[in-house]
């Protein structure tokens, strides 16, 4: 099969064009011919090593796992002989960055609770958006800010892969949703259900005088100093992405801010792939109260081109590769 693989960390451009030994799923596994998958932000950090505590887990020197790529939408070629849930043909999507990634290719490998079935009305580029981002978006929203309908809830980064997610989210448990984000992204960010919308570029929602409940930042570059103030007395600030620094203050001040004051202020942490949460998504996707935004698509011949785009930081919800097969 055909898969685009790295042996070394670096810049896109050691991404490579190969031909590679077709997987066999064990037991628990089931081989998944992948008709599309997305690109996220954790394939960059892995292909850089950046930051470089990544090489602790991901391979000191050279990556151990040669094929990024973790979420991926397609069709069950074969399963293990332990498999209950899936049988070949069924149409399915999920994250499989717990079982060694590996969805840059034509076929994949992963266990089955790694997968749903893709919603019956999305296609394969669509269902291939959703699960790494909306299921980080989930667990930032729902169990890390405990949200609840009637909630003033501030997002920033709301057009990127993550946000877009998030801000749907919020409006479908009831909160009255403010989204931050560029002017290019102000009509998107409506489209997808915005009641509220702040261009960063002109105007500061950190000393606008307003005050929110819950604040997800799923993007930028602010100091902790900056979400307490438009934090409310009792409100609940997660960080689920942005600048080292942003990461790093709620990792580290997070907590002490916590325990002293009546704000809850933290970094969610790594988002866990989860079976559950990808079967709640598929119910709010095939609602329609969740729909993916894509900003571009990509053969899997330009996958590096794919990274790139998304290294720029301005792309629109989620940048998906599309693998054709000839048969």
């Amino acid at each position: 099969m055909k898969a685009i693989v790295y042996t070394e960390y670096g810049s896109p451009d050691v991404l490579q064009l190969k031909e590679v030994a077709k997987p066999t799923p064990k037991d628990n596994e089931v081989l998944v011919k992948v008709y599309a998958v997305s690109v996220n932000a954790a394939d960059l950090h892995l292909l850089r090593a950046d930051p470089f505590l990544i090489r602790l887990s991901s391979g000191l020197l050279k990556p151990k796992n040669k094929i990024l790529g973790s979420d991926i939408a397609g069709r069950v070629e074969a399963v293990g002989s332990n498999v209950k849930q899936f049988k070949r043909g069924d149409e399915v999507f999920g994250d499989i960055s717990a079982c060694g990634w590996g969805g840059f290719a034509e076929y994949a490998c992963a266990s089955e609770n790694a997968f749903a079935l893709k919603p019956t009305n999305l296609s394969f580029e669509e269902a291939a958006a959703v699960p790494m981002a909306a299921v980080t978006a989930l667990q930032g929203i729902r169990y890390a800010g405990q949200i609840r309908p009637g909630q003033k809830v501030l997002i920033n980064g709301a057009s990127g892969g993550v946000g877009s997610f998030a801000l749907q989210l919020a409006k479908s448990f009831g909160a009255e949703v403010t989204a931050v984000c560029s002017t290019r992204n102000l009509d998107m960010a409506r489209s997808i259900g915005a009641d509220h919308v702040i261009d960063y570029t002109k105007e500061d929602f950190a000393r606008n005088g307003q005050h929110y409940d819950l604040i997800l930042a799923a993007n930028g570059d602010r100091s902790i100093s900056d979400y307490r103030r438009a934090l409310s007395p009792k409100g609940v600030y997660v960080q689920t992405g942005g600048s080292m620094a942003q990461m790093s203050q709620a990792m580290l001040q997070g907590p002490w801010i916590s325990m002293t004051g009546s704000q809850k202020m933290g970094n969610m942490g790594v988002a866990k792939p989860n079976q559950n949460d990808l079967v709640i998504m598929k119910e709010l996707l095939e609602t329609g109260k969740v729909k993916p935004v894509i900003d571009r698509t990509y053969p899997l011949s330009e996958t590096a081109a794919a990274i790139r785009y998304l290294e720029e930081g301005h792309a629109q919800g989620k940048v998906v590769i599309t693998v054709a097969h000839n048969n």
